[in-house]
């Protein structure tokens, strides 16, 4: 038998492996677009002079990453012309997003936004870009499932962790530096500054598209047995293209009464926020209400393929509820759902905090966002190799059991006040848990998901995990002005509480019994 030690070495050699590695620089690459899409971009048009609720508008393109699931059907089983059968399926659609991620930043940098109807130019581009990076997360978390076993999840989500986490810091903390040390500030706008950091940002996608041509597609687990011809495949295609354009119109069509809707709800609850809510969330029912009924008639017509149909969209939903029965199946989505509610409904409002009680922008900067990066990095070292050797569900419980103690450490920097080094233990604590947490859980979905079915599974979980805590998240404002600091990271961290009951059931269950 061998030693303890010798077991543990052999652990660590895993995070040396072919696979292991290859989601690190494809971590990179996923990382590398959502900054500038908010952060770098926000302060570049605040420097160029557009008004904040302008700016914000523009952070509306990172819905992609909430909705990918409605196309991820289509990375499934379109082939693209040429270069599936050169590459295979999935490096093909990874080297186009890649490339078309590139292009969209680029095309982002061509445009200054104090040029009249300019903003119009980038909020296609920022729309492109938010459309081929969530493109990207589909295909690259269908390879991840793919080409590894569920043995070697927990390492690769570690390492995939690491990587995201270095290219949000390029793409964030890296652009603002740049633009910085080109000449464009808040005082004196360089838009050749700006130019130039978006074109070096959209060489670094190069790391994700050179990777791709290096490394071996996964075997393909499910070969469909129905041929289907290009005409088939373009009708295929044409159905979402009229769903697209379907929402846009609706959009634009609806915004003159929107705008009125807000205005008349405001006057009424006196709350700006919360009429903006309430309209933009209707506004979005109406949406995609409308394309439903646009889908709906046009599988009246011989648009629709209904084998094909069916294939991509309706049974990778039928095979999860069928190997997990309706009981589990709907308290493992629960689940999925509220796993990570505690952390993020915390983290919305966690830098403003850190402001209220006297920290710098500098310290938070230098201890939030550098030394909490590499706290989260060792977090996911270390959630990944736990889980390698003790299982996923014990680490599952690990993380949520911390998460809810880490918390609780807020209200001890909320009664010290500004102490930098109370901010560095709380910070931590808190990113530690939160990388051994992500591992955890990223690995978890990817056992839950059938090789069969990889792409439109894993883009349905990893939609839902963020959904609920990010909505919730939106009134975190609203909590902290009623209940102050103290009392809201109580409310956190009992939100991680009902949690522990649902690994519990889980766990329960023959399926998950260790």
């Amino acid at each position: 038998m061998p030693s303890q030690a010798s077991s543990w070495q052999d652990s660590l050699k895993a995070f040396l492996h072919p696979r292991v590695v290859t989601m690190f620089f494809y971590g990179f690459s996923a990382g590398i677009p959502l900054l500038l899409i908010f952060s770098s971009l926000s302060l570049w048009l605040r420097e160029a002079g557009v008004d904040r609720s302008t700016v914000t508008y523009f952070s509306w393109a990172a819905l992609a990453y909430s909705f990918k699931f409605l196309w991820a059907p289509l990375i499934d089983r379109l082939p693209v012309p040429g270069l599936t059968q050169w590459l295979g399926r999935r490096r093909a659609w990874l080297l186009i997003a890649q490339l078309t991620v590139a292009l969209s930043i680029f095309g982002i940098s061509l445009v200054d936004p104090t040029q009249p109807g300019a903003l119009n130019l980038m909020a296609f581009a920022v729309v492109m870009l938010g459309f081929t990076a969530a493109t990207q997360d589909i295909v690259i978390d269908a390879y991840r499932i793919e080409s590894a076993g569920a043995e070697m999840q927990a390492l690769m989500s570690s390492s995939y962790i690491a990587g995201y986490r270095i290219g949000m810091l390029t793409s964030g903390a890296g652009s603002l530096v740049l633009a910085s040390v080109l000449g464009s500030t808040s005082e004196a706008y360089s838009y050749a500054a700006w130019q130039t950091t978006y074109g070096v940002m959209a060489l670094t996608m190069l790391v994700g598209a050179v990777t791709t041509l290096i490394i071996r597609e996964p075997a393909n687990p499910r070969p469909s047995p129905y041929q289907y011809s290009s005409g088939q495949y373009l009708k295929f295609l044409s159905i979402f293209v009229a769903g697209i354009l379907a929402f846009v119109a609706t959009y634009v069509l609806t915004r003159g009464i929107s705008a009125n809707a807000r205005e008349a709800l405001e006057l009424v609850l006196n709350n700006g926020a919360l009429a903006g809510l309430a309209v933009e969330s209707l506004r979005l029912a109406v949406a995609i209400g409308v394309v439903f009924v646009v889908i709906r008639l046009l599988g009246l017509t011989p648009l629709y393929e209904k084998q094909l149909v069916h294939e991509s969209y309706v049974e990778p939903v039928l095979d999860f509820f069928q190997r997990y029965g309706s009981r589990l199946a709907l308290l493992l989505l629960v689940f999925v759902g509220f796993y990570r509610v505690s952390d993020i409904v915390l983290g919305v409002i966690s830098n403003v905090f850190f402001e209220d009680i006297g920290f710098t922008k500098t310290e938070i900067a230098a201890v939030v966002k550098t030394f909490g990066l590499f706290m989260t990095i060792a977090g996911g070292f270390l959630g990944g190799l736990l889980a390698m050797r003790h299982g996923v569900i014990k680490v599952l419980y690990l993380g949520a059991v911390l998460t809810v103690a880490t918390n609780l450490l807020f209200l001890w920097l909320a009664y010290a006040g500004h102490d930098i080094r109370i901010l560095y233990a709380v910070i931590s604590a808190d990113n530690l848990t939160a990388g051994l947490a992500s591992a955890a859980f990223v690995a978890f979905l990817s056992q839950l998901t059938n090789v069969s079915f990889t792409a439109v599974q894993y883009a349905i979980f990893s939609s839902l995990m963020t959904l609920l805590p990010k909505t919730i998240g939106g009134y975190s404002g609203s909590m902290v002005d009623n209940l102050g600091y103290p009392g809201f990271f109580i409310l956190a961290s009992l939100m991680g509480v009902p949690v522990l009951g649902l690994i519990y059931l889980i766990q329960r269950h023959p399926t998950f019994r260790n």
